[in-house]
């Protein structure tokens, strides 16, 4: 036996019986939620070429991506990222598709967390594309009550959700004399709030408004007073517009009675390069990572050939099923109500009688046992009280 034949790659594990159901349960709920609103379901390849995933607006750091070659020794990775598919997706085989598109996917993304232990590379994950909404506006809210329902149907009462304005960060680095790695040092360190190594990278480049505006951005976490807050570190012509319209958005979501469950946070900069404007985090309670993300990426499929806006996000369906079972809130294996055992030359007959039985309603297991004391033995460890037995005649047996 090889060292590796029991043991699953890190970052991996085996799902069983009812971890299984509360992985379907969850996949369940959130597909019909996104038909119920038009959406049509999309599958793209696990499999898809390091290029797709390298573009000026798509770059994904190479150490994430699981990669291999395939016959021909092109560099193909495991996906990564589902909007990047779909995006192509829509600007081939759905180019010609009447706008807009209303895409939901329901399909593993596999990232390589090898310096973070105890994350899992292998993500099931669900969510939305709402691709050529010519209304932004309307298209934003769509997507976010989508967002904010997806975890009212499972924590109703103490989800929380965050929003912000990728576009602020953009504009504020954008105003660095850096290169284009140091600008992404700094997202990374905004994104994991580690001030001491952001403050020290800022202080390098020099004390000015916008450095000292990327210094609080991950601080600017809060209400309404987030706003002022940022207005006063920093304003001009082009923050000021990203400011008011995020305002008016967190405004009107409190209007609808999200209002203690929403907050904002400028400092929500995703490490996917395509996001444009609004973005957005979803927690349920007591899980420590988001279980949602999204956000709008109007400029990703013109890197496609079809410019067209578009806002989505993805639902990582293994978390939350996770906290449905922490909170016994997942449905449960339902054990067999009875074992049909037939006696030697009669197997067609437990056959046939199963499916009756299954036919009212009944869940049922075949004996395989050769006799009927192991297969009595086999349903006193199991707690199934009830046996079929078939011989001349049927016998109704209750334990």
């Amino acid at each position: 036996m090889k060292k590796n034949d029991l043991i699953t790659p890190e970052g991996t594990r085996d799902l069983l019986f009812n971890d299984c159901l509360a992985r379907r349960a969850v996949e369940s709920k959130l597909g019909k939620l996104f038909t119920d609103f038009g959406y049509s379901e999309v599958v793209t390849p696990g499999i898809e070429f390091y290029d797709l995933f390298s573009g000026s607006c798509r770059h994904f750091r190479q150490e994430i991506m699981y990669k291999l070659t395939d016959s021909k020794g092109r560099l193909i990775v495991l996906r990564p990222d589902s909007t990047v598919p779909i995006a192509r997706l829509a600007s081939t085989r759905l180019a010609s598709a009447v706008l807009p598109l209303r895409l939901y996917y329901n399909q593993p993304v596999y990232e390589n967390n090898a310096l973070l232990k105890g994350r899992s590379d292998e993500i099931a994950q669900a969510g939305i594309e709402l691709i050529g909404g010519e209304d932004t506006e309307r298209a934003d809210y769509e997507a976010l009550c989508l967002g904010l329902g997806s975890l009212e149907q499972f924590d109703r009462d103490n989800f929380r959700f965050e929003i912000g304005d990728i576009g602020y960060f953009k504009e504020l680095v954008a105003r660095l004399d850096v290169d284009e790695s140091t600008r992404e040092e700094i997202r990374l360190l905004i994104s994991v709030k580690n001030y001491p190594a952001l403050n020290d990278m800022l202080d390098s480049i020099g004390s000015t408004p916008v450095t000292a505006a990327l210094k609080m951005l991950p601080r600017l976490f809060g209400g309404v007073e987030v706003f002022e807050k940022a207005a006063e570190l920093f304003t001009d012509e082009k923050t000021d517009p990203i400011l008011e319209h995020l305002k008016d958005v967190y405004l009107k979501l409190c209007e609808l009675g999200y209002g203690g469950k929403i907050s904002v946070d400028l400092g929500i900069v995703s490490h996917a390069d395509y996001y444009t404007g609004i973005v957005f985090k979803g927690y349920l309670s007591g899980v420590g990572q988001a279980v949602l993300k999204g956000g709008r990426y109007d400029g990703l499929l013109s890197e496609f050939g079809r410019p067209c806006p578009a806002i989505g996000f993805g639902v990582n369906c293994d978390d939350v099923a996770n906290y449905l079972r922490r909170n016994s809130l997942a449905p449960e294996i339902k054990d067999p109500d009875c074992i049909v055992f037939a006696e030697a030359g009669r197997s067609a007959e437990a056959v046939a009688l199963a499916k009756e039985l299954i036919g009212q309603g009944m869940k049922i297991e075949i004996g395989v046992h050769k006799t009927f004391e192991a297969t009595r033995e086999y349903a006193v460890k199991r707690g199934i009280g009830l046996i079929y037995r078939i011989g001349s005649e049927v016998e109704k047996i209750e334990l």
